[in-house]
């Protein structure tokens, strides 16, 4: 396995070399925080929010890219003015502590709230109806059997409404058909980089990576961070180029970009973090 200095991968260390012209991008559920049965409760790895605010400190660019609302990301990681919290797929971003929509999303609001409490009316006991404001997702973890009634409902809403599907893990979503989602937010922020990474998960941060694909074919340095566990979609591993174990090894990895005196601090907090980044095979 290729190395840089201080056990970075070498994916990541055009973005150590030159920290105030690059970006680093991260998903949220899965590789900031780990994933647990009730969404609600999920919560970011302890240190987190501080090693962000660190990262920033650094970086050209810090930012939390997720599925999850705006505010959402805003509450769980609290006041990071230099770190960008982009919600609902890019739908939604925290711009001076206050969530903002674009006009053509915020029509639909109407739309997936009528689809909301239609499928709170209709869902089977053990199915889980998250609303998102402007999106809604339905979960199936801990109930596999329950799969098959989900994206039945979704594929009728989408024929209903319009609105269309975003799959992810155990889980799937319905949202406005707008041209916006985390490749589309890569690209726009990482223009005029010369180096990115993006950390992710899921079926949702392909395009992320896809996005990044593009930009590296144009230049620029790129890292494709896959953080995995025991469920996640073997898709997301094999698009990457460097792969981790579960947002602890996420962490890790943050940890190093972040320098020597973060991941010291990170340490203390919350004890040392095992799981360094491997090379993806054929990445």
């Amino acid at each position: 396995m290729s190395r840089g200095a201080g056990d970075l991968p070498a994916a990541l260390a055009p973005l150590r070399a030159r920290p105030a012209a690059a970006a680093v991008f991260s998903d949220f559920d899965g590789t900031l925080a780990p994933i647990v049965p009730d969404p609600a409760a999920a919560r970011p790895l302890p240190g987190v929010p501080a090693l962000l605010g660190a990262l920033a400190g650094t970086y050209g660019l810090v930012a939390v890219v997720s599925g999850r609302p705006a505010g959402y990301l805003a509450a769980m990681l609290g006041d990071l003015p230099k770190v960008r919290l982009v919600g609902l797929y890019g739908m939604e971003e925290v711009v001076d502590r206050q969530v903002v929509v674009a006009d053509e999303v915020a029509v639909w609001r109407p739309v997936v709230e009528a689809v909301t409490e239609r499928a709170t009316a209709a869902a089977p006991p053990g199915l889980g109806v998250e609303p998102k404001g402007l999106a809604m997702t339905l979960h199936w973890r801990g109930h596999p059997e329950l799969a098959a009634w989900a994206e039945g409902f979704v594929a009728d809403e989408q024929r209903r409404t319009g609105l269309v599907a975003q799959p992810g893990r155990m889980a799937i979503e319905l949202r406005p058909p707008v041209d916006s989602d985390k490749g589309t937010v890569v690209t726009r922020l990482a223009r005029g980089r010369r180096a990115a990474a993006f950390f992710g998960d899921d079926l949702g941060d392909l395009a992320a990576f896809e996005a990044l694909g593009v930009l590296a074919a144009d230049g620029m340095a790129v890292a494709r961070v896959a953080v995995t566990d025991d469920e996640s979609p073997p898709e997301v591993a094999a698009a990457a180029d460097v792969v981790v174990e579960g947002p602890a090894g996420a962490l890790r990895l943050l940890e190093l970009l972040a320098g020597p005196s973060a991941a010291g601090g990170q340490r203390a907090a919350g004890g040392r973090r095992a799981a360094g980044g491997r090379r993806a095979a054929g990445g």
